[in-house]
Parts: C-alpha cells; structure tokens; sequence
C-alpha cells in the first residue's frame, strides 16, 4: 500500500496516496487521454514530484517548466507538494439555450421536472415547474474528459477497465447539477419527479455502464438505442427520490444518438419539405430531411474545433481568441474577456484560416511558409494546426455533400440548414464558406438554433405528444455509413482544400 501524502490543490489540503498522477488527483481533464500527446492539461505544480518525462520535455518550453508548469497525466506525486490548476470550467462558455418550435404542455411531471444535455465537452441542464417556465439553469464541464476529449479515448477508457469510474463520474456531476438546479429554484430535490436526459449514444452508454466494445469496430452497432424509462435509484442519480422517472430518449444509431433526435424535435426538421440540421463539433452529426424521408449520418471531425490537437488551441473560455478579421493588411484578433490572449478556441480558427487566406499568408492547399503564424502574441497558429483544421472541416462540408448527393440533391437546392450545438453557436459562417467548411449555398441558408439536443429534451419533458413523434423518428431515420460510401471518401480528399464549393 502506498504511503499517504499531504498534496495542496488550489489553496484546499487534502490526503491522498503517493504515486498517482496529479490528474487523478485534481480529476482534471486529459484530451489525449492521458497519453501525454496534445500538452492541453497543464497545471502549475511544485514540491516532491516525478521528473518531467520525455513527453513533457517535448511539449513544455524551457521557461515553462522553470516555472512549474507540469502536464497533469505525466507528473507523480511522490511526496507533499501543490498544485494548481490552470484553467476554470466557470470561464467556459456554455450554451443553453436554443429556438424551439411551438408545442402543447401536457408535462410529464407532477411538480418540476429537469432537462439535462450529456455532450462530450459540457454538460447542461434546465428545471422546469408545471407551468413550462424555466426556473433554473446549470452547465458545467463534462468530467469524463479526465478519460480524454473525445468519444474514443473514453471508448478506450471503458475498455480498459474504467466503465464504473466513467459512470460514476458522471453522475455525481448530474446530482452536482440537480442539487444546484433546485437550490437555486429554492426547491427540494425530491419534489423533481421527472428527468430527461439526452446525449449521443456512446454518452448514454457510458452513463449506464453499457458494454462499448461494439463502438470500437465495424460494424459500429450499439447494444442498445435506449427510449427507455428507468427509476433514479436504477441510474443511480442518488439527490432525487427514487422512484423519480428518468428517461432516456431514442438513438438512431451508433453515431447517431438521442442529442440528434432531440435536436430534430426542436427544429421540427421532419415537418419540412427539405431541410438540413448539423450538429457541429467533435463527432458532426447530421440530418436531411426530404419528401417525407429522414436520412442521416456522422462524421468524425476530431476535436480541433474544442481545441484539441491545436498547438495554442482551447476551449471558447477568457483569454480564447474567437473571431480574426482582416482590416488593411494586417490580420486583427478578438479575445474573449478583452485581455490577454492565451489560446485560440473553434470559432477563431476558422476566422483565422479565412483571413490568413484572404491575406494569401496560407495558399488554397493549406501551406504555411512563415511556420509558425503569430496571430497575438503570444498565440500562433502552425502548419500542423492549419492541417488539423482541413480535416475537421473537410469531414464536415463531405458528409453534408454526401447526405445531400444520396437524396439526388446539390447543395443549392437544400433551403434550409440548422446549425446545432456550442461551436455552431459562435461560427461565422462567411469564414466557413470562405475556408469550404460549409458549401456557399447552405452557410447562406443557414440558421443557428442553440443547444438544439437540450431544447428537444425540454419538450419531450414538457409534452407527452414528444415522446411517440421522437421514437417514429429514430425508427424510421436511414443512416448512410460514410466509412462505406464511395462519394464521401472522394469529397473529403477534394474538401481538404481551402476553397469555396
């Protein structure tokens, strides 16, 4: 058994084993997975630790590590010392809200009743009274990306053994939330009768301690797509009485989760003619709607547009460059907060790409000569980063082309897109069309609706008519295997270029 030691993280003493890392420590977040590969997790740290390891020589400058500046996965606590942690979950922009199309209330709770949006990166949640008045709002970062920022490497983690610590996790941040939600409303926890909780596939696994293997290779087929209604005791969501409802929408797919169908009720994307939704960030998921038919599919945009695998990438926080002009010849950065720049988040990469190539400081194939771009001091952008951007937003702008060209449909014949979720919320879509991210026609036609998969999670909450509409749905939606599709291997070649379509 290992030695007790006295560890100081942010100014709170507490005792834990020697030997852990200072992430298992902190419980702070490792996008790579723990892997000592994306740099993101630095804390500042000093006392009785490991020697920087080979990784952390690589990714910390010199300064930097004279500094005490460590990376969390890659640094043991072999004796007292302290920590302190870098980035705060409060400076984080978290959207809530969203538009939503018109319902009748017949809520499916007695009293208050809660909404909650699993994503990947935030978590977000609404309470609600009988009337269908929101009385409380929470978000929070997602703390399972302790187990890294995307789908897979939590894949991984579950696989590895972890399934109980990723469920856990998670749920204590969803009674964290219930607790706050209600203490803010100045209502008891157990006078919330009903919870709907939405979030991709794999995110509901997660939270169910399901088996995810079936994730992890062809043919990528869930266990189960949920519409289920479990007790609170039977999740585990231990604030709320137990024989509170909490139900789990309709996935549609592996990759398809019940964020999608949430975010199709919202819109009422199946009540158009032709329209488009695309849920925009580290898994793109997206839908058309056409002549009665619902066809979807997702596509893996890795994490870039959260920040991750960006040399000075983060998330949209304080500090966070978000938008990038061009005005004259020279290249102008907006940061969120006003002060110093620390780091560039999804929305200013994209700007940044557009007005470096309207500057022509990057060419049309992505290539960098002034390796690296400083952007604001001290942030720059390098050619790796302008490469991990082409493939993000190559896999987005192919697999709308790919939906659109399975329904005998251009681009320009769709007149309608809604754009979902966080980063959605914040693109500009003349950079996105600049850069070939979303074809001209549809970032024109384009509408931003929010937290689509929280709104659609609202109203299977507040109207009983939801929940039928939402499982027809996910039953009767077609998903395209992109892996398999031909087409959309050729447009993501031809969509890395940084060109209009």
């Amino acid at each position: 058994m290992n030695d007790m030691i006295k560890i100081v993280v942010n100014g709170e003493s507490r005792s834990v084993p020697s030997g852990l890392t200072l992430s298992e420590i902190t419980s702070g977040e490792a996008p790579c997975g723990g892997h000592g590969k994306c740099g993101k997790c630095k804390v500042r740290a000093r006392g009785n630790l490991s020697a920087p390891s080979e990784a952390e020589l690589r990714l910390l400058t010199e300064d930097e590590l004279k500094n005490g500046i460590r990376l969390a996965c890659m640094t043991y606590a072999e004796g007292d010392c302290e920590v302190e942690t870098l980035a705060s979950s409060a400076d984080t922009q978290i959207v809530t809200g969203g538009t939503s199309v018109g319902f009748e209330l017949k809520p499916t709770f007695k009293k208050y009743g809660v909404a909650i949006d699993i994503g990947t990166t935030t978590l977000a949640a609404r309470l609600y009274d009988a009337k269908g008045t929101v009385i409380a709002e929470y978000s929070r970062l997602n703390p399972q990306s302790e187990w890294g920022a995307d789908v897979i490497s939590r894949i991984e983690a579950s696989m590895g053994g972890k399934r109980d610590e990723l469920a856990e996790s998670i749920l204590a941040a969803l009674d964290e939330m219930t607790v706050a939600l209600a203490s803010s409303a100045k209502v008891d926890t157990k006078e919330i009768d009903c919870v709907v909780i939405t979030g991709n596939t794999v995110m509901l696994s997660l939270l169910t301690r399901e088996d995810v293997e079936p994730f992890s290779h062809a043919p990528f087929e869930a266990k189960r797509l949920f519409g289920e209604t479990l007790s609170a005791k039977e999740i585990g969501i231990i604030s709320l009485a137990p024989d509170a409802f909490v139900y789990l929408p309709n996935c549609i797919s592996a990759f398809v989760g019940a964020d999608t169908v949430c975010a199709l009720l919202a819109t009422d994307l199946c009540g158009s003619d032709c329209a488009m939704l695309a849920d925009i960030g580290t898994n793109g998921e997206m839908a058309l709607s056409y002549n009665g038919s619902l066809t979807v599919c997702s596509t893996a945009a890795g994490p870039a547009f959260e920040g991750v695998g960006i040399s000075m990438g983060m998330r949209g926080a304080v500090g966070a460059i978000d938008k990038v002009r061009l005005v004259g010849d020279m290249l102008e950065a907006h940061v969120i907060g006003g002060g110093e720049a620390v780091g560039i988040c999804g929305s200013g990469l994209v700007d940044a790409a557009a007005a470096m190539l309207e500057a022509e400081i990057i060419d049309e194939t992505g290539t960098l000569d002034d390796d690296p771009f400083i952007l604001k001091s001290p942030v720059s952008l390098s050619g790796k980063d302008i490469r991990m951007l082409q493939l993000a937003k190559s896999a987005i702008c192919a697999g709308l082309m790919t939906l659109a060209e399975n329904a005998g449909l251009e681009p320009e014949d769709i007149p309608k897109l809604y754009i979902a979720g966080g980063f959605g919320n914040y693109l500009n879509k003349e950079s996105a069309a600049q850069i070939g991210m979303l074809p001209r026609s549809l970032a024109e036609s384009s509408e931003t609706v929010g937290n689509a998969a929280l709104v659609g999670a609202s109203m299977l909450l507040l109207s009983s008519d939801m929940n039928a509409k939402s499982q027809m749905m996910a039953e009767n939606a077609r998903t395209i295997d992109l892996s398999k599709d031909k087409g959309f291997s050729e447009k993501f070649m031809m969509g890395m270029m940084f060109e209009e379509i």
